[in-house]
Formats: C-alpha cells, structure tokens, sequence
C-alpha cells in the first residue's frame, strides 16, 4: 500500500462514531475575519467582535474533543488548559534550532502546538505527522481560525523514510519509548532526513553509565506501550549503529507536577496519579520516576 492509499483509509476513520461528531462540529464553525493570532507560551486566537452564542459553540465544540494532552491554547476569553505545559518543552529546545527556509517535520505531532509555534521562525515547510483521528481534528479546529499552511498527515513514524520528500530537520518527541524496535524507528528518521539535517529527539531515560535499558514489565508510570528505556551511553549507541554522525545532549530533566497535571480539560489521571504516594521518586510500578533527555543528532552531509 502506498502512501496516498494510506492517506485515503485513514481519512475514513474521520468517520468513526467517536470521532465523526467532532468533524460535524468542526463544520459548523463560523467563518471569521481579521482573526489575530500569536504564537508564545499560549497559541492565542483574537477574533474581534464574538458575539456570546458563538463564544459558547466554540467552548462547545473544544470540549467535544477532550482530552487536550498539549497547549496550551487560548481563543478569546477560553484558556484550553491542557495537560502538559507544552511551552516548557518548547522554550526549553528552542535556542538549539533555526528553522528559517527549512523543510520540518514533527514525528507525532499532537494537535500540532509545536507547529503552530514553529511558525514564528519563519520556516519553509511545516509538516506533522500523528496517526490520531482526535489529535487531528484538535489541530483543524485550532487551524479553523489560525488558517494556516502546515500540512497535517495522519501517518506514522514508520511512514517517514518514504514521503514524497526529505527533511532539513526532523522533531520526534515522546515518541521513541513507545517503539518495540527504537533502533529501527532512529533508522527511519535518519533516512527521512536530507544530507547535513538535524534530528531533535527527547525520549525516556534511566541513570547510570552503563550502556544499557530498563525493559518494564507490563506498564511504566500506568502506561502499558513503554518497551525500552536506555540510559544515555545507550541511546547515543542506538544513534551511532543507525549513522548519526554525532550526539549532542541538550538537556536531562525530570518531568514534575508543574508541567504535567490534571486539568478540567483532560478529565483523565495524570503524572500525580503515575507517581508512588510514598516516595514521589519512583512510578506506582517501583521504576524511576519519568526522566527525560533531550538530544539533538545529525546526518553528515
């Protein structure tokens, strides 16, 4: 199957009965004129002049698609408070990249609140990819008022290495643990990539100097699709066997109770609820607790 007859069976599960109610409503959403929008910590979207019933069907319409995992995003006078303060993660790589007149590319993309952010250094192209039929439609809601020119493939990590074209620099974050073969997915990205382009990547990591991986048994921090967990001197093994030319770690940082929490907007469990009551050190499982780092790998040109 090739790539637009992917495309073509995965826009059907856009009409899925969970999800077809929310490209009812999306559908329903006025036009709007002079919207203005900018793009800091908060994606925010000014429309001038909203009368209080439309006001409502967007509030209506945005929580028809809980749960909003990243943000966070405002519209007028409703704030999305998502799960993950997604602007800590951001601001916190953004002085590793300059993205001006390149071609981009997000590897699970979410509802595309890194992309709508990426917007502001001025790139050539911006494309995310996440196989979710929610995501997706969180992303053509937002999009619905910021009217812009990112492109949107509900398509996988796996699909990457055969697109119509390459990368000059690749984002793939929270997504590399979730990965039964994490050195066949770095493959894919590497060959996603054109001569001399960038791959930023964060992904779960254990202490330790030893070139080794926590395999957790059934779930990790309640989650049930975490497989491997390396150590840094691991990973940067995993990145040396696929072809990267170089490791470089940005950052290690443990994920907290500030940028990932509950809210109104998720009405799920989050990391509060993954974390042991008695030592806030280890997952309810007995693992270390989420840490992250954040690295930034090349493919020589």
């Amino acid at each position: 199957m090739n790539l637009q007859e992917i495309r073509e069976e995965r826009r059907k599960w856009l009409t899925w009965k969970n999800i077809q109610p929310l490209q009812e409503a999306i559908g329903r959403l006025p036009e709007y004129h002079d919207v203005v929008c900018s793009f800091g910590d908060r994606v925010t979207i000014e429309i001038p002049n909203l009368s209080a019933s439309d006001a409502e069907t967007i509030e209506q319409t945005a929580r028809l698609m809980m749960p909003w995992r990243k943000g966070p995003f405002q519209i007028n006078d409703l704030f999305i408070d998502s799960e993950w303060q997604s602007q800590i993660k951001y601001n916190l790589l953004e002085p590793h990249f300059d993205l001006k007149d390149k071609v981009v590319g997000d590897i699970g993309c979410n509802n595309g609140y890194y992309l709508f952010r990426m917007q502001t250094q001025q790139p050539k192209k911006l494309v995310g990819f996440d196989p979710s039929a929610i995501y997706y439609s969180q992303f053509q809601f937002i999009d619905h008022f910021v009217n812009s020119s990112i492109v949107y493939e509900m398509l996988g990590v796996e699909h990457v290495e055969f697109y119509e074209h390459k990368f000059d620099t690749l984002f793939c974050l929270g997504v590399l643990y979730h990965r039964s073969d994490p050195v066949g997915m770095l493959k894919s990205l590497f060959k996603g990539l054109n001569k001399g382009g960038e791959l930023i990547l964060d992904t779960f990591m254990i202490d330790g100097e030893d070139e080794v991986c926590l395999t957790p048994k059934e779930r990790y921090s309640k989650i049930p699709n975490i497989y491997f967990i390396p150590t840094v001197n691991a990973l940067k093994n995993w990145c040396d066997r696929v072809g990267f030319a170089e490791v470089e770690v940005l950052e290690i940082k443990k994920t907290d109770l500030n940028e990932q929490r509950k809210t109104e907007w998720i009405a799920t469990q989050s990391l509060e609820d993954f974390l042991d009551p008695k030592d806030p050190n280890k997952t309810v499982e007995g693992y270390p607790a989420p840490k992250r780092v954040y690295i930034k790998v090349y493919k020589a040109g």
